[in-house]
């Protein structure tokens, strides 16, 4: 067997392996961060409702203050959308859609990064004392992608890392913000039973 053969064998047996064990790695990730601030729920939900106020507490703005965004649809919740493309790679272009919200505890976004596929990314708001603890979560499927699901296993570190970062912006911007009040109940939810008076 001559050694172009060999080296032929040594490469698909290499392949082989890397199929088999894809088959067995998770067919998804997720990444989850939380931080705790003493801004109440309403007044992080107004920064977080749309994206007008992203690049305030994002990340990955200062990989590349050169982007190019563009905003389209209602200014704040389902259907606000936000477009970024930039010549770096590390920041590259795509584009993310809020697809569902709660009023002062929940913003869903739907994540489309062209080549490295879609996602979804939800902010959770939930009263702690008298401020609030935020949690940042991400969500993506690797069905059907071997590759990806390599690139996988190193999501909690990359991402959570960048996460982390976010939150710590955005506790920092929600405190410095003045008190916003809770959103108003929603038409046809049942109103808070009269306190009983007193004999």
């Amino acid at each position: 067997m001559g050694p172009l053969k060999g080296l032929l064998y040594v490469a698909l047996a290499l392949i082989a392996l890397v199929v088999a064990v894809g088959l067995f790695l998770p067919t998804s990730a997720h990444v989850e961060r939380s931080v705790s601030t003493a801004a109440n729920p309403a007044t992080v939900y107004g920064i977080v409702s749309g994206f007008k106020r992203f690049n305030e507490w994002s990340p990955w703005f200062d990989l590349d203050p050169k982007t190019r965004y563009s905003y389209a649809g209602p200014a704040t919740g389902v259907g606000a959308r936000m477009t970024w493309s930039s010549d770096q790679r590390a920041v590259g272009s795509g584009s993310q859609e809020i697809v569902a919200v709660e009023p002062d505890k929940k913003v869903r976004t739907r994540l489309n990064l062209g080549a490295q596929g879609t996602a979804t990314s939800t902010l959770t708001i939930a009263p702690e004392g008298t401020g609030s603890r935020v949690t940042w979560a991400f969500d993506t499927s690797f069905e059907g992608n071997f590759p990806g699901r390599y690139v996988g296993l190193m999501f909690d570190r990359r991402i959570g890392r960048d996460y982390e970062k976010g939150l710590a912006r955005l506790k920092s911007l929600a405190e410095a913000e003045p008190v916003t009040a809770p959103a108003a109940p929603q038409a046809g939810a049942p109103a808070p039973s009269p306190r009983p008076t007193p004999p």
